[in-house]
């Protein structure tokens, strides 16, 4: 890519630099015909500007002599003398040493005036008028303008010599320009690939299954937001792939526990150690219940995932639906000597999927049943608008360790690592719970009450 890139700088430089000599030669070849062929090389431009002037507006030379001012003799005659055409001697032009004479002569050759020639003669040569000023109106020839000693300008090609030589600078301007600006298109080249460099060298190191691999995050703008960008892709990858390795580490966990209790109560009754009574069957079939549970569960955040929940929904009355899932956990509260209770407003019917619904607030009570000790309070509210609906389970407990708050609806996590499996569930409800309210467009949120205990608070759109 570093040999693409710099192959392209080449190409731009390389048509950049043709361009600006074509244009150049060209702008340049232009002024110098206008330049030569405007008598600019003896100060005869605005006597030439001057007779086309006159042509222009009269339509040929008739009274040309009276009407064109009076110009500077030459000063070319040893001794001095003018002819008598020549007015009173003026200053010099400042870009010449002398003051030059000059003859005006129709398109054949037949002088019509002269100035500070001396002698005038009345034709000149086509020779001589080849290489004489041409004058012009609307691109059409109407004259010559012949300066005094016009025959030492047949002896020198001018106009070519100036051209050969500007050829010649702009070819050398050019070559240094172009090695100038090929040494600076490789350092730019190298400056602007390395980034790329270390994002190609990071990501193939990434493909190989490193993904610890990091790059500074530096260059310009956009390679710096490139580097930032693949860095916190890359902390995402090694989160990600972490957080698999652990779920893949608790999924066996949680499976082998019942599965080896399943086991030894099935080896113990098959040996005769336990007889085959109702007990000792129902407690295997807890640990079936229990595997049941944390498959079905593991089905739900699988599907959440990959988008394919699907949900059932329908017009619901809320209010009737949390006051049924709070007084199933009545008797429960009793027995734990935990009072339950409820406050609500009016609120309309809202399009959810019950079932769901009833679900998220059934690990919620599970949750802030576990966590409230006897004589304890556990207060679920109601409320709603037009735009949402929300509902709060706050315990009296002993809320959530700081620690814990950013990693309380991880999957397989326990603020209490001393609870067992028995008392703690499965560790999916509350992941389970978030992924039920987001599948509504919702949200579920947890932190710690002013007035103790923690408050888990989810929002429905109404």
């Amino acid at each position: 890519m570093r040999w693409r890139l710099f192959l392209a700088f080449v190409l731009v430089i390389a048509i950049t630099l043709g361009a600006v000599g074509i244009f150049a030669r060209q702008s340049t070849l232009r002024e110098i015909d206008r330049f030569v062929g405007g008598g600019g090389l003896f100060g005869l431009e605005s006597v030439v500007a001057e007779l086309e002037s006159y042509y222009q507006a009269n339509g040929s030379w008739d009274g040309v002599r009276a009407s064109l001012p009076q110009t500077p003799a030459l000063n070319n005659n040893p001794s001095g003398n003018r002819n008598e055409g020549s007015g009173p001697p003026g200053p010099r032009p400042q870009n010449q040493s002398r003051q030059v004479g000059w003859q005006l002569t129709d398109t054949t050759g037949n002088v019509i005036m002269s100035r500070g020639v001396q002698p005038a003669s009345e034709t000149i040569e086509s020779a001589v008028l080849e290489i004489a000023i041409p004058l012009k109106v609307d691109n059409q020839l109407i004259g010559y303008l012949v300066p005094q000693n016009n025959e030492i300008l047949q002896l020198v090609d001018i106009q070519g010599a100036l051209l050969q030589r500007y050829s010649s600078a702009t070819l050398q301007a050019a070559l240094i320009g172009g090695v100038i600006a090929l040494l600076l298109a490789l350092l730019l080249a190298y400056w602007l690939l390395r980034p790329i460099s270390r994002l190609t060298q990071a990501a193939g190191h990434m493909a190989e299954g490193d993904l610890q691999q990091r790059v500074p995050e530096t260059g310009p703008g956009e390679l710096a937001a490139l580097s930032r960008s693949f860095n916190h892709m890359a902390a995402s990858l090694e989160g990600a792939e972490t957080r698999r390795r652990s779920l893949t580490a608790d999924i066996a966990h949680e499976l082998r526990t019942p599965l080896a209790v399943q086991r030894a109560n099935l080896e113990a009754m098959q040996d005769g150690v336990y007889s085959i009574t109702e007990d000792n069957i129902d407690a295997v079939l807890a640990q079936n219940q229990l595997l049941t549970r944390l498959v079905e569960d593991l089905r739900t955040i699988g599907l959440a995932d990959a988008g394919e929940l699907h949900l059932r929904r329908t017009e619901t009355d809320i209010v009737a639906l949390v006051n049924q899932v709070v007084g199933r956990f009545e008797t429960q509260a009793k027995q734990k000597g935990i009072r339950l209770n409820f406050n609500s407003v009016e609120c309309p019917a809202i399009d959810v999927d019950p079932e769901r619904i009833e679900q998220i607030l059934t690990n919620l009570l599970h949750n802030a049943l576990r966590h409230t000790p006897e004589k304890g309070i556990v207060r679920v509210k109601l409320e709603c608008s037009q735009s949402q609906t929300k509902i709060s389970v706050h315990d009296s407990g002993e809320g959530i360790p700081e620690e814990s708050l950013p990693h309380l609806f991880e999957r397989f996590y326990r603020a209490d690592k001393a609870r067992n499996r028995q008392d703690g569930g499965t560790g999916l409800g509350l992941s389970i719970a978030r992924k039920l309210a987001e599948a509504h467009s919702g949200s579920l949120q947890a932190r710690n009450h002013p007035e103790g205990g923690a408050i888990f608070i989810l929002t429905l759109q109404s």
